[in-house]
Parts: structure tokens; sequence; C-alpha cells
């Protein structure tokens, strides 16, 4: 027979390793946002755009690149589209991979690896696009070896993707305390410039799938990285389906799992947290209910039930920053806040498939055309995207203007 005592025991230690688990990366979370981020400022930009030269990657998706290239400002130095097969792109030197390059790295990393030494650049920076990246404000860099632009992905027809790139862009405001961090914790590569020197030292020819993390990471580990956030909110495409959102997750959590050896000893169990955090976070709500289900389970029932509902609220704040990012009028915070557990369910689900079952395999997750995005989008007129210079905004003038649509701009 079980001793009572000892199963009381051995819950109370699951369920506060549970709640030390997640704790630690929300509470990491919020010294990186409230202040790690006090330091970061808009700075100037001293590089031109003619000191700018634009890969953009892809398959062959030419009619989702068209729009991307338009979007570019006309001062850059050059436009390059790096493909897997010919294609046509009017306003771009379009390079088509060659199938006997067989480097070490893979999938997008060969393509990359293959540019950087085949596709000639006099200018200062490489700027990396995705194939659907639609660059706003883009009007120079600041002074730095690494520059990541921030994102905003917009709505393609799928509700809950939408929903939960909201919430994602919310928890992604711990960028802004990245340049404290000798390692920026991830990269997106739909919109980050390089130093093209910097480039050619530290090179892509590495086996991953999540390339633009590793390569901040070793550029990191090989010498001092001088990182920059820009807050630009470069427009790229809200996954078009739950499926794709979910195998994208996939995809991210199995590279960054892959690649968590780079780092070095000190930042590994902050990793581990975190990719356990957002694998496991829909069970917060049941550590709460287990402390105040269970009394006397957990010693210190009231501590434990206090903690662990103040780091349910954190996910509530993810969203709400995931709406301030948006400029959702406030009048429609309540509606997200509503969705916020479902949201953190849904954008869980591909993390765990991730942890469970890695994958090995670079997926493309599906875009649609500029036709699709701009008839699901009110703000949008037919052929605005192909007008988009790149210099402004996409959707409203002003960056103070309130958006008063709850699933599209």
């Amino acid at each position: 027979m079980v001793d009572a005592s000892a199963l009381q025991v051995a819950v109370a230690v699951l369920l506060w390793a549970a709640l030390g688990v997640y704790g630690v990366s929300a509470l990491w979370w919020v010294v990186e946002t409230a202040l790690l981020s006090r330091g970061w400022r808009a700075e100037k930009q001293p590089w031109d755009l003619e000191e700018i030269q634009v890969r953009i990657l892809t398959v062959d998706a030419a009619a989702v690149v068209q729009r991307t290239v338009d979007a570019v400002p006309e001062g850059v130095a050059s436009v390059h589209v790096i493909a897997e097969r010919e294609i046509d792109v009017d306003g771009a030197t379009v390079h088509a991979v060659p199938e006997s390059f067989d480097p070490r790295a893979t999938n997008k990393g060969r393509a990359v690896e293959w540019a950087s030494r085949s596709v000639a650049c006099d200018a200062e920076y490489v700027l990396y696009l995705d194939e659907d990246t639609i660059v706003t404000e883009l009007t120079g860099l600041p002074d730095a070896d690494f520059v990541q632009f921030t994102e905003k992905p917009i709505y393609t027809g799928s509700r809950l993707a939408y929903l939960c790139e909201v919430f994602r862009t919310g928890y992604q405001f711990e960028q802004f305390g990245f340049h404290r961090l000798r390692y920026p914790l991830y990269a997106w590569g739909g919109g980050f410039a390089i130093r093209h020197e910097l480039e050619r030292r530290v090179g892509w020819d590495v086996p991953t799938i999540t390339e633009d993390t590793n390569l901040i990471w070793r550029a990191a580990t090989a010498e001092r990285l001088d990182y920059r956030l820009v807050d630009a909110r470069f427009r790229n495409q809200a996954p078009p389906s739950l499926g794709a959102m979910l195998r994208q997750r996939r995809r991210w959590i199995s590279g960054t799992i892959g690649d968590d050896h780079l780092l070095p000893p000190a930042y590994r169990p902050l990793y581990l947290t975190r990719v356990v955090a957002w694998a496991f976070s829909p069970f917060v709500p049941l550590l709460v209910v287990g402390a105040y289900l269970l009394p006397g389970t957990a010693p210190g029932l009231e501590l434990y039930g206090l903690v662990s509902t103040a780091l349910l609220a954190v996910l509530f704040v993810y969203m709400l920053l995931g709406v301030v990012a948006y400029r959702k009028h406030p009048l429609l915070w309540p509606v997200f806040l509503v969705l916020t557990p479902l949201a953190v369910v849904l954008h869980a689900l591909g993390a765990v498939w991730g942890v469970v079952s890695p994958v090995e395999e670079f997926e493309v997750t599906e875009k649609v055309t500029g036709e699709v995005i701009e008839s699901v989008n009110a703000g949008l007129e037919e052929g605005e995207l192909a007008e988009h210079d790149g210099t402004g905004r996409l959707v409203r003038d002003s960056s103070d203007a309130f958006d008063t649509h709850v699933f599209d701009d």
C-alpha cells in the first residue's frame, strides 16, 4: 500500500518542479522585456540604402516573390532572388542554385551558402528576406554587425493562425532586450541584415533547419557580435491554415533543439526552460487548478496558488503586447484577451509535436499570392501591394492610428 504522506510529497515535488520550470522562463521574459529592453532606442541610420544588397530566398514561388521585390525601395544597391528552380521575376536578378552544388548545408541553408559564395556584393550589408516579406519603413541601417527587423504577420485567411501570430508577436517583445545578450536567443530569417564581411567569415555551411538562429549563434561564438533591433514591423504572411502553422512551429522548435549545443553552458538551462514553457504552457492553468483543488498537497499552498496564478496572467500579457504591436483599437482588446487560452493551446501544439517527434527536413510554409492578401484584408485595396515602395507603412499612414478590424488589417 502506498504511503499517503509519501504520495503527498511526490505530488508536491512534481507541482513545484513544473511551476519552477515555467516560472524561470516567464521570469526571464519579464526581465528581458521590462529591464533589459530599457536600453533599446531607435538609432540613427548612417548606412544608406545604396549600401544594402537584398537577397530573397524561395523555392519557385514567383508570384509571391514578385510582391516582395515590388516593395524593395529603389535606392538599394541590388536585388537578387535565390531560387531552387528557374523563375521569372521583374526588378531583380534571379539565380537558380545548381543541382551539382553539394555543401554540408541543406535545404534553405544550402541556397544561402551558395549565394554567399557566388553572388558578388560590393555593399556593406546583405539584407535577407523570405519570399513573402514585405519591407516597411526601410530607409537605411544602423551601424551594427547584425540588424534584426521586427515582424508583423498579415492575415491570409485563417483566423486561428492570425490569432496565434498576434500572441507570438507579443511574446517577441523580449527582442528589445537582446542587444544586452552575448547570444540573442533567436533570429527571424525573414528580415535581417548582416555585414557582408561577417557573413563571409562565418558562412552558412552547416546542417540545420533553422539557419537564421544557427548563424547568429555561430557569429556570436566567433566574435563579439554587435546586435541591433529595428522596430519596422516588416509584413510577412501568417500561415494560411492551422495545419501549416503547426508544421511551421514543429520545424522551429525542432531546429532550435538541434542547435542548442552551440550555446555556452550558462545559456542552455535557460533555453531548455523556454522550450519546455512554450510546448507545455497550456498546462499552466492545470497547475492553478491543482493548487486549489488539492488542499494540503503542495507545501505553502497559498504561495503556490499565488505564484501559479501570476504565471497564468503572464500569458495574457503576451497577448496584450501583441495587440499593442498590431495597434488594435483598445475596444478590441477584450476580444483578444478572451481568446488568449485558445491561442496558447494552438501555439503550443506544434511545439509539442516538435518535442515529441522532431523534424529533420526543411518544409516551406505555404504562402498565398498578393491578390489573396488584398481580398481578405479590409484595409488593403486592389493593387496596393504592387504599389508599396517599402519606405512607408503598408496599411496605415501613421503608426499612431488604430486598427479597427479584429482578424485583418
